[in-house]
């Protein structure tokens, strides 16, 4: 009994301090554990993607694979911790998600910000602009610089007419479809996107309120903007043009031909001509308005809105012919007759001839 009360205290002790040293390192594990939460906490939410430079905008190509979408991601941004980055791309299963697009960032941006907007494919969508163009090409180039399909790529689609023939358009007509403005669009847009978007846009423009003002004037969208085409290269003053529609609209209306110069331009592919003369006007072409009396096949340009609703709204009045003042003003002088109307052609000829104006 006597061994027993000697051996049974020490055995408790040992047990309490067994216990206790267990209870401490539980502690510090615990403590360590919380520590390491935090760490890995703090750096998914926190900070962890910085811009190369000013670059903060980030590219992944139609058809990247998760490989090349790294690629793409290392070399604009620096990723601190690159093996904890990819990681968490797998457990957030990244590599079967990748998305084309543009992305753009904050200067700062933690991994899981960042891989949720690429999981997601949250884009930061591109203005595209564009005004004075004459030709598809022309807007081919503008839009081509914006998105990820080249100008090539978009031209190859223009002028394939079995794009769009099912909607009512020709090669000739379909610079129509595209009413100037700005538009926004996802970077990886491709062509047949790219013409969806704008016909979506064009059917928008052409509203019931629209549409009623062409009919009155018996005319198609496609024949305002054709009208409104020839108006936006007469001239340069805002005021005018409802004027000079009118006189368009009334010499259609009377089955005499438009003799509008802009269309002899056209038909020349020669617009740097100041002086339209008689060996022009000659040129075997559909856009030839001297020689085929009606609109030609199609705008010769991308008409602006202005002088759409110029069209749509054009000045009632019986003015059928038109010529620029002989001051430089851009201004025009209007007639009813022919002999009026000589008299002021005659002033601008002389005009051009003071200032050496030869073509």
């Amino acid at each position: 009994m006597l061994f027993l009360h000697i051996i049974i205290p020490k055995f408790t002790t040992h047990i309490a301090f067994m216990t206790k040293r267990r209870k401490t390192t539980l502690i510090i594990v615990t403590a360590l554990l919380f520590a390491a939460f935090i760490l890995i906490f703090s750096t998914l939410t926190g900070p962890g993607i910085y811009p190369r430079g000013w670059k903060n905008t980030l590219y992944i190509p139609t058809g990247s694979t998760y490989s090349q979408a790294l690629d793409s991601i290392y070399s604009t941004f620096d990723v601190r911790g690159k093996k904890l980055f990819e990681w968490v791309a797998r457990m957030r299963k990244y590599p079967g998600l990748v998305k084309p697009g543009r992305y753009v960032f904050d200067k700062k941006t933690s991994f899981l910000k960042f891989l949720s907007t690429l999981r997601t494919g949250r884009q930061t969508p591109v203005n595209v602009t564009f005004s004075n163009v004459r030709t598809l090409y022309q807007v081919a180039a503008r839009v081509g610089d914006k998105i990820e399909a080249d100008s090539t790529s978009l031209i190859a689609y223009l002028l394939k007419e079995s794009n769009y023939s099912a909607d009512g358009f020709r090669k000739e007509t379909v610079i129509s479809v595209f009413i100037p403005n700005t538009y926004e669009l996802y970077w990886n847009t491709q062509a047949p996107g790219f013409f969806e978007k704008m016909l979506k846009e064009y059917r928008k423009f052409w509203n019931g309120q629209r549409l009623r003002k062409a009919g009155e004037e018996r005319l198609t969208p496609v024949e305002v903007s054709t009208v409104a085409s020839i108006v936006d290269e007469e001239t340069i003053r805002p005021d005018e043009k409802a004027r000079i529609a009118g006189v368009y609209l009334n010499r259609l209306k009377r089955g005499m031909a438009l003799q509008a110069d802009p269309t002899i331009k056209f038909a020349l592919n020669d617009f740097t001509l100041t002086r339209i003369l008689y060996k022009h006007l000659q040129v075997d072409s559909p856009y030839n308005t001297y020689k085929h009396p009606g609109l030609p096949p199609g705008p010769i340009n991308c008409p602006s809105v202005e002088s759409i609703d110029a069209v749509l709204d054009a000045e009632k009045h019986d003015y059928i012919y038109f010529v620029a003042k002989a001051d430089n003003s851009g201004y025009h002088v209007f007639s009813r007759t022919l002999t009026e109307h000589n008299h002021y052609a005659s002033e601008y000829q002389k005009y051009l001839d003071k200032r050496k104006i030869t073509n």
